[in-house]
């Protein structure tokens, strides 16, 4: 199984606060002026064309069926990665790529609507990143952060955020045994502290020591 190096992901159950800990470190960076490494910030779905289309069907505004949606995820990501200007491309270069969501949230979301078996081989082929890091929350905690938003996605309710987190729980030490570094965040933290505790793991990569 490919490792790609300085390749950094960001997993949990929605309301876990991954997006929020993207752009806190985007900023952070930013504020700091630590511009080598290069670092890449982003995201899956993209902004494309395909990702689009996934998060219209993740705010329920057109029906796909789960072997579709699967399927879109994964040309989304061959795109993503080995796209003009890709994660590969980047990573091979010497940036370090930080990612909201990659290919665990397929082998976990897809795994429970349409079975393990087509996300499984959709993604096999997929590199696995250097480093994940995965923010742990109650699901309690994490749907009232998502009422507060005031508007649900497909996925966000309560029976399905159980079986998402038991599902990540399952698919880390796998993930560790091919050789990814696997990190466990407690999210329930003020977002400040996680952001801390963020920083102090990503700064140990390999390639802020060159």
């Amino acid at each position: 199984m490919e490792i790609l190096q300085n390749f950094v992901v960001f997993e949990g159950c929605d309301g876990s606060g991954t997006t929020t800990q993207l752009n806190t470190i985007e900023q952070f960076i930013l504020h700091n002026k630590l511009t080598l490494p290069p670092v890449y910030i982003t995201f899956e779905p993209t902004k494309g064309s395909i990702g689009q289309l996934i998060r219209r069907s993740l705010k329920g505004e057109i029906n796909l069926s789960p072997q579709t949606i699967a399927m879109l995820f994964a040309a989304d990501r061959n795109e993503h990665l080995f796209g003009s200007d890709g994660i590969a491309e980047r990573c091979r270069r010497g940036e370090l790529v930080v990612c909201d969501r990659y290919l665990p949230s397929s082998l976990v979301y897809q795994g429970i609507t349409c079975g393990d078996e087509l996300p499984a081989r959709l993604n096999q082929h997929f590199p696995r990143p250097e480093l994940l890091l995965f923010f742990d929350i109650e699901s309690e905690t994490a749907l009232k952060r998502i009422e507060k938003r005031g508007q649900k996605e497909i996925y966000e309710y309560m029976d399905f955020q159980i079986q998402v987190r038991e599902r990540y729980k399952t698919l880390l030490p796998e993930l560790s045994a091919q050789g990814v570094k696997v990190h466990t965040i407690d999210a329930s933290n003020p977002p400040e502290d996680v952001a801390r505790n963020v920083w102090e793991i990503i700064k140990e990569l390999p390639i802020f020591k060159g």
